[in-house]
């Protein structure tokens, strides 16, 4: 979810049944979850935008993968570094709960050129355009699975992930089967000791979502971390929230924080402690109970 916009192109562009488009073209594409529209971004000669059923799902740019537009994956970037410095060329193993246009596989892939990466997107069909219309790299390095998130997480082998970022939404939330305890648990389970789960949260300004996201994941990992802009945090306006949790301690990263304040919209990171006082008192999310 991302909050830019440009115009919007007349017509729907008719690609044969069982073939992939040559490369990015601007028009509205059916899916099997309604309709995508690719635009050229007016700003950026090599950038591309994707909207999924209305909503700005992603940005690409052609020439420049470690070009990250949208100011909240570039908060996930800097976490995930700061986690496994590049300079170290870790062998990670990532999976990404919501696909778009695989910005952010896209990315780790030129950080971490030996990362092996599995990108999971519901709908078959924007998989299937976005290798068309995208650079992207082949597996094993980046795999494809179309899925739903939660069905093909809890089919994973424990401890084989070192990552998980979910980024997954139906409008402007998270579906709740991707939000509970038990959903947690099972990424939890999928991911190695030292691993990173890391939640792209939407809210409007009450910040109950916020703070639902937060309770559930603190009550899961033993070390949680918020990133956010302030008005963000001091519920002002509609946006996203970093939330992450880990069973190792984040630590003081001072990189990391001038990182966050050097962007075009500062962050804040709110430490374990913060993040547990944000979520006092909310519930923890769990599943329906079983009829």
């Amino acid at each position: 979810m991302a909050k830019r916009g440009k115009r919007s192109t007349a017509g729907v562009v008719e690609v044969p049944s069982g073939t992939r488009p040559d490369g990015p073209v601007e028009g509205v594409y059916y899916i099997d979850t309604g309709d995508c529209e690719l635009l050229h971004d007016q700003d950026n000669s090599n950038g591309w935008l994707l909207k999924i059923n209305g909503v700005m799902s992603s940005h690409i740019d052609l020439a420049d993968p470690l070009f990250l537009d949208f100011e909240y994956m570039r908060w996930i970037a800097a976490l995930v570094e700061s986690r496994w410095p590049r300079e170290h060329k870790p062998k990670l193993r990532a999976l990404h709960l919501g696909g778009g246009a695989c910005s952010m596989a896209r990315y780790f892939h030129s950080a971490y050129p030996e990362a092996r990466q599995v990108v999971v997107e519901l709908d078959g069909k924007l998989a299937d355009y976005v290798r068309g219309w995208f650079d992207l790299p082949k597996a094993p390095l980046l795999r494809i699975r179309v899925g739903e998130a939660r069905q093909v997480t809890e089919s994973l082998t424990p401890d084989t992930r070192d990552l998980i970022i979910r980024d997954v939404f139906a409008g402007a939330f998270t579906p709740r089967a991707l939000t509970t305890r038990e959903f947690t648990a099972h990424a939890d389970a999928v991911l190695a000791a030292d691993g990173l789960y890391v939640v792209n949260s939407g809210d409007a300004p009450d910040l109950k979502n916020a703070r639902a996201d937060a309770a559930t994941i603190a009550d899961t990992f033993e070390h949680t971390m918020i990133i956010a802009d302030p008005a963000m945090l001091k519920g002002r306006r509609y946006g996203n929230m970093i939330m992450a949790g880990s069973h190792v301690p984040f630590g003081e990263d001072p990189t990391l924080a001038r990182r966050l304040l050097g962007g075009g919209v500062p962050a804040h990171i709110w430490d374990d402690a913060k993040v547990r006082a944000f979520a006092a008192g909310t519930p923890v999310r769990h599943d329906p109970p079983a009829n």
